[in-house]
């Protein structure tokens, strides 16, 4: 190591450890060129020989042995930004291999009871609702359009050429057999469009309704699903709704979850950041006492 020979150094683990001294002593040598070195040459020899051929040989350091050594990653220095949305992982970049990892390997957890959210099948959902207490009213609607700017016209009636009758189109019923009863979308605002798929009734104890009702739930689970894209709104008597899917859904608490990407975990972006700080850590409001001494003495 930099022409010195029978030195042994012991790093600790699980340690902040900080490698001082003059220029040229030869501390760039043991962090990035010994201990750095080597964490990324045993990492590229634990790839395929497929994946080892796009990365290319690296070269062992000029050391005897090195021993329980941990991953390594080396974060290259550079001149500190005052952006508020720079950090130490944007600026090194390592948020971005973090957010693509966390996306593909994470395992969404629900925040109520904090079991693992895993997708849903239609059978599952339709085990779900056929739990509700007999006698429970509920509708089965496909959204198709969720927030979304436009007319929508066309989607509504595609809607109606498939066989659907009856729609919720921002909140309000619709009969799509009437073209009169079809709203006129504003294009430049946001709408959802939700389809009736099927109204139902869980049946009390008699086998042959329960028999009749599943099979029937089964079919209309299945249908709003596909209409909807994996997604399900159950609108039960009393007005309260909520959402199932088939892709993250949490069974216990009728929480529904997007799929992981890497947006979901960036706070500079819309659907990973704060709702109140919009991602900067820190949040603006006014002082009172500021305000009300500013008035006093203009």
């Amino acid at each position: 190591m930099g022409g010195f020979h029978h030195i042994d150094v012991t790093i600790p683990r699980f340690k902040f450890v900080v490698v001082t001294g003059v220029s040229g002593s030869g501390k760039s040598s043991l962090a990035f060129d010994t201990i750095c070195a080597e964490g990324q040459r045993r990492y590229v020899e634990s790839l395929s020989a497929y994946a080892r051929q796009f990365l290319g040989q690296m070269e062992k350091p000029q050391v005897d042995h090195i021993l329980r050594l941990s991953p390594t990653i080396a974060i290259e220095q550079k001149t500190i930004s005052r952006n508020p949305r720079s950090t130490v992982g944007t600026i090194t970049e390592v948020a971005d291999y973090l957010r693509v990892l966390y996306a593909r390997t994470g395992t969404p957890h629900c925040p109520r009871c904090g079991r693992g959210v895993q997708p849903q099948t239609a059978l599952q959902i339709a085990d779900q609702l056929a739990a509700l207490a007999p006698g429970t009213r509920f509708q089965l609607l496909a959204p198709i359009v969720r927030e979304h700017k436009g007319t929508h016209a066309n989607v509504l009636k595609q809607a109606h050429r498939d066989g659907y009758t009856r729609a919720r189109v921002d909140g309000e019923v619709v009969d799509l057999l009437s073209e009169r009863a079809v709203p006129s979308l504003e294009k430049t605002r946001s709408h959802t469009v939700e389809l009736i798929v099927d109204r139902l009734m869980v049946p009390n104890g008699d086998p042959d309704a329960q028999a009749a009702f599943r099979t029937r739930l089964v079919d209309s689970v299945e249908a709003t699903l596909k209409a909807g894209n994996g997604l399900l709104v159950v609108v039960l008597e009393d007005g309260e709704e909520f959402l199932l899917s088939e892709h993250n859904a949490c069974p216990y608490c009728d929480i529904s979850f997007p799929k992981l990407g890497p947006a979901l975990f960036s706070f500079n972006a819309p659907a990973g950041m704060c709702p109140d700080c919009n991602g900067l850590g820190v949040k603006l409001r006014v002082d009172p006492d500021l305000a009300a001494a500013s008035t006093s003495n203009s």
